[in-house]
């Protein structure tokens, strides 16, 4: 039987950190795209030096990689920002093409040069699913498992199949003006990291 793709289905996970950011207007929205894509760079550099580190004191222990990505859900209504949000980050990142909504494609690839080696990005929009089990059939495990960035839209009609996000962005309207409130939280060390230079 199909799960009710509209209702929220989240793995239990600890909050590390919980932020709520008020977005004023569209130029709010860009100026947190732009810290976010700030706080990715530095929590992605952190880890290369952590590992080169390593490296240097148990080359042969020390193996894999140095960045393991992050996966980003992001929650809230249609015209609540999300792509607003996505495109601002990568904005953020140096992308300087157009973005587009993968609402039909659902999923569209970036790989961004950054000065400390390629970023592979994915944004994934999930709106089309009415099962979980398209998710499964659509193959995008791999994906989550290359080190890139994944950000969601519409992760509840995935289920828990997605598993534990780093970071999960609740986007919804300011009813005291025009602007969108932003509710951050945590649940890794790396989206903690990065929620905490936000």
């Amino acid at each position: 039987m199909p799960v009710n793709p509209d209702h929220a289905i989240q793995p239990p996970a600890k909050v590390l950190l919980e932020r709520t950011f008020a977005l004023a207007d569209e130029a709010a929205t860009h100026a947190f795209g732009e810290r976010f894509a700030l706080a990715i760079e530095s929590v992605r550099a952190m880890a290369q030096e952590a590992s080169q580190e390593a490296r240097r004191h148990a080359p042969v222990a020390a193996g894999g990689q140095a960045f393991h990505g992050l996966q980003v859900q992001l929650i809230g209504d249609l015209g609540a920002g999300k792509t607003t949000l996505v495109r601002a980050t990568l904005r953020g990142l140096g992308h300087t093409g157009r973005v587009r909504s993968p609402t039909y494609t659902l999923v569209e690839p970036y790989v961004l040069a950054r000065p400390n080696g390629e970023l592979a990005l994915y944004h994934f929009d999930l709106y089309r699913f009415t099962d979980p089990a398209e998710w499964a059939d659509a193959g995008f495990r791999e994906y989550f498992d290359s080190g890139a960035i994944c950000l969601v839209e519409w992760p509840q009609r995935a289920g828990r199949l997605l598993g534990v996000p780093d970071l999960v962005f609740s986007l919804d309207l300011d009813h005291a003006g025009d602007g969108r409130v932003l509710v951050a939280r945590a649940h890794s060390e790396s989206g903690k990291a990065c929620l905490e230079r936000c």
